[in-house]
Order: structure tokens, then sequence, then C-alpha cells
């Protein structure tokens, strides 16, 4: 859901609060209620949420309800390995990936947004490693409510992100293209890519010290066939972050922090239903998905050809959103436009 920031009672920036969060307290909105003591109030709903401990005992209230649900994940996952590099991904909640990040040979271990601590540490237990850090893409409780505990259960842990996000745990503040090296082999760069937080980050872990393809951790910036809702920047900004994703080797494996696969490729349907590429992925995916297995990694050089976001360059995507450039309108502007539309269409969608 959109919040704004009130300044003034002006919105300028929005965030988010989680869908079960606004059913949760929807119920105290008054019916006569005008449009702006409804967002004030909702103002400081979400102060309450992400500034004091209710946040926090809301996301522990999560992880208990999809621990009910799900007593063994959301989904089955398996281990994808890379000459002895091995990733590994960590159902949470109903539909976040962690990743737990393992160089076989020197038994070190990296984790990327741990929301849950404990079936992060039992995946680390039962590998055998030692957690040497945690990598977090943004402040979100979803992706960071694990890493004080971490730290805490493992004194050694850095906690590595963006300060600009007010990550908790955080030990190690990164800026753009920050690199990140754990032993000889686990070489990490940090991209800024803000749009959905303030201060979200991506790590890839670089391919050419392994001899494989690089390894993208995108948070909530990129999904399969999607991206993540603007929050906190507008699409001029979302944009930017998106086409530092876009440039990126095509061979490059795409890790999401969440399974929302089958909806962002019967979203991508509606938009280019004449996209074969598409059809065929979204037959796989509902296949994985009868079968609830993991929909992740895929590549870039398949979201190049079926992710709408991704291709807002697109002009055959352009016309299937009835919009075009305008004369004398900025190329980069124009293709802002369109991710907004996009934007707009699939808020619509989700939320139908």
């Amino acid at each position: 859901m959109l919040l704004p920031r009130q300044n003034d009672l002006v919105a300028t920036t929005y965030y988010h609060i989680p869908t079960s969060y606004v059913m949760a307290t929807t119920k105290l909105r008054e019916p006569t209620m005008s449009p702006r003591g409804w967002c004030y109030k909702y103002t400081c709903r979400y102060s309450l949420y992400t500034r004091t401990k209710l946040g926090y005992i809301f996301h522990k209230r999560q992880i208990r309800k999809a621990q009910e649900r799900y007593p063994a994940g959301h989904s089955r996952t398996q281990p994808t390995i890379i000459n002895g590099i091995k990733i590994i991904p960590v159902p949470i909640l109903s539909d976040n990936y962690s990743y737990v990040v393992i160089d076989t040979a020197s038994n070190m271990a990296v984790v990327v947004d741990p929301a849950d601590p404990q079936p992060v540490q039992a995946c680390l237990e039962e590998e055998g490693v030692a957690l040497q850090a945690v990598l977090c893409t943004h402040k979100h409780w979803d992706h960071s409510g694990g890493n004080r505990a971490l730290k805490r259960l493992y004194r050694s842990c850095r906690v590595y992100g963006n300060a600009m996000d007010n990550i908790p745990g955080l030990t190690h503040p990164l800026s753009d293209k920050d690199t990140i090296d754990f032993g000889a082999r686990l070489h990490f760069r940090a991209f800024y890519t803000p749009g959905h937080t303030v201060g979200h980050m991506i790590y890839m872990l670089d391919g050419r010290v392994i001899g494989g393809p690089s390894s993208l951790f995108s948070g909530d910036l990129v999904f399969l066939s999607g991206c993540g809702r603007m929050f906190e920047g507008n699409a001029s900004t979302m944009l930017s972050s998106l086409d530092t994703v876009g440039s990126l080797n095509d061979d490059t494996l795409l890790w999401p922090g969440h399974e929302y696969a089958e909806d962002n490729l019967l979203f991508a349907a509606e938009v280019e239903p004449c996209n074969v590429v598409r059809e065929q992925k979204l037959q796989w995916v509902l296949q994985q998905r009868g079968q609830r297995l993991c929909t992740c990694p895929s590549t870039l050089a398949e979201e190049k050809q079926y992710n709408p976001f991704l291709r807002s360059h697109s002009q055959d995507l352009q016309r299937a959103l009835g919009l075009q450039q305008k004369q004398d309108e900025d190329w980069t502007l124009y293709r802002a436009r369109v991710l907004e539309e996009l934007r707009r269409r699939k808020d619509i969608y989700k939320d139908r």
C-alpha cells in the first residue's frame, strides 16, 4: 500500500506497509474520515510500524503465521552449485527468499536478506559453515528482520548495507560499486539502486573469480518478470536503477527477494499477450509452482525478453500501453513515463 510522508500535510515520498498490516488496521479507520485525515492517521501507524518495537513484533507475528501455514517453507528449493560455490534459497514468510552463499572450499558463508534467523541458522548448521556476513538489500522487515539475531549468534558476523536505509544491525555501510571480498572466491560488488526504498542496494557475486556466471541478488528491485513498487522514489529514479541491472551481462543469474514469478508473468501476459518467450516461461513456471518448486534463478538474458519493467525501450510494449513519445520529449523521460504507466497497471492488477 502507498502511504505518504507528511510535510506540512503535503505528500512527498511513498512508503510501504505490508498488506497484512493494512488489513489488520483498516478496521480502525472511521467511515467518515477525510482522505487527509486518513493519510495522517496512517502516517502515525506507519511510524509505529517502522520506528518502534511494534513493527518488529508484527513481523514476528507474520513469521509465526507463515510457519503454521507452511511448516516446511512456502516452496521446495534445491541448491545451485557453480564450481564449488553453493547458493541455497531459504524460503521465509509466505513468499520471501533469503540466500545462503557458501564457498565449499573454505566453508565460508554469506547470507543475503535473512528475514527470519531460524531457518537461516538451521541451513548454516546443516551445511557446517561459518557465517562471515549478512548482505542486506534494504530496511523492510521481511528482508532485515534477522540481522541482529544472526549478529548475536555469530559474533564475527558483519552486516552490510546502505546507511541511508536505517538497516537493523548495520556494521559496515556501503556506497555504490563498493566491493566486498570474503576469502579468495566470494567477491561481491554492491550497486546503489534506489526507488523501492531510498537506500536499496543489490549485490553481484563475481563469476569471473570462479569461472562461471555472476549471480545478482536483487532484493525488491527486480523479480522474475517484475520489479518492486516505487515506495521511496519516482519513475526516473527507478528507471535508473533498472538500467543498472540491464547493463549487466546476459548470463548473470537473477536471485530475487520474492517468489512472485507466476503473478508477474500473468500480468505480463495482459501487457504483451503475443510475447512467445514470456508464454514459454509462464508454462514452465506454472509447472514448477504446481509442485511448489522454486522458480529462481532466471537469467538476465531471459528477463530482457519478457520482463516488461526491463523493456521500457520496446516499441511493441509502448504501443501495447497506448503511449507515444511526445515531440521534443527526452528519451529517458519518455521511458520513465512508460515505466510509471506499467507500475500503475501492475498495482491495479495486484490489488484487484
